[in-house]
């Protein structure tokens, strides 16, 4: 029997704190994903943050508006981010690899193939992928897209069991609980009952692309391909262990 394949997707307002990176945060993370693999579990993270992180390291107050500049300071900050996650993973003997993806790669026949085959020879190899979307070169993507997206449709790709979405919000709820204090929590909804759901999904952080109207768009895709999907608080990634056993 295989092992299970996860796919985590940790969002921007949990990787940094007023564009500085959350460092315990990302090491509870790291410490989280290695033991899964140890476990036999097959892993691939997906990580936004690239853009949050470099607005601090240039000392940007805001994230910025003109493509070329939010394309500039994505490369500045996914060489940070990728630095931190190599260092950290490196201190538990954990090897990873940076892959950077557009929607293109995963719409033309022969790169979903290639895409397939890496990640398989990756995992098989007990390494970590971390996927971030290739800001630089995708316009489209970062213009329209978002990392919950991503992560649903390398969830697909890979045929992944399950699809873990870490946020700010420890679970789905009816409302942004942080505006409307009577926000309703939803333990658990079937796949066939998406689309009755009534969700009023609020807005995404200053720094973050994605909101929760993402993140069911996210689950609609990684349950059509047949991966569980999970959203939980990105404070506590060990809170995944629960859910897993």
């Amino acid at each position: 029997m295989s092992h299970p394949t996860l796919v985590v997707k940790i969002g921007t307002s949990s990787l940094t704190t007023r564009g500085n990176l959350a460092l315990a945060t990302i090491g509870a993370l790291v410490e989280t994903l290695t033991h899964l693999r140890c476990s036999g579990y097959r892993v691939v993270l997906v990580s936004s943050g690239a853009v949050g992180i470099g607005c601090g390291r240039l000392n940007l107050k805001e994230r910025p508006q003109k493509m070329a500049v939010k394309q500039a300071v994505a490369a500045v900050g996914q060489g940070r981010l990728m630095r931190v996650y190599d260092d950290l993973f490196s201190s538990l003997s954990q090897p990873i690899a940076q892959v950077l993806l557009t929607r293109r790669d995963l719409m033309e026949r022969s790169s979903y193939v290639n895409a397939y085959n890496t990640f398989q020879a990756l995992m098989d190899l007990g390494v970590i992928p971390v996927v971030n979307e290739n800001d630089t070169v995708a316009v489209e993507e970062l213009k329209f897209g978002d990392n919950d997206t991503l992560s649903a449709l390398v969830a697909s790709l890979i045929e992944a069991d399950w699809l873990f979405l870490l946020t700010d919000v420890d679970r789905l709820y009816s409302a942004d609980p942080r505006l409307v204090p009577d926000a309703k929590p939803i333990t658990f909804v079937p796949s066939a009952q998406f689309d009755q759901l009534q969700i009023e999904a609020g807005t995404h952080s200053q720094w973050g692309v994605g909101g929760m109207m993402t993140k069911l768009t996210a689950a609609r895709i990684a349950t059509s391909a047949g991966a569980r999907t999970v959203i939980t608080q990105g404070k506590q990634p060990q809170n995944m262990n629960a859910k897993l056993s």
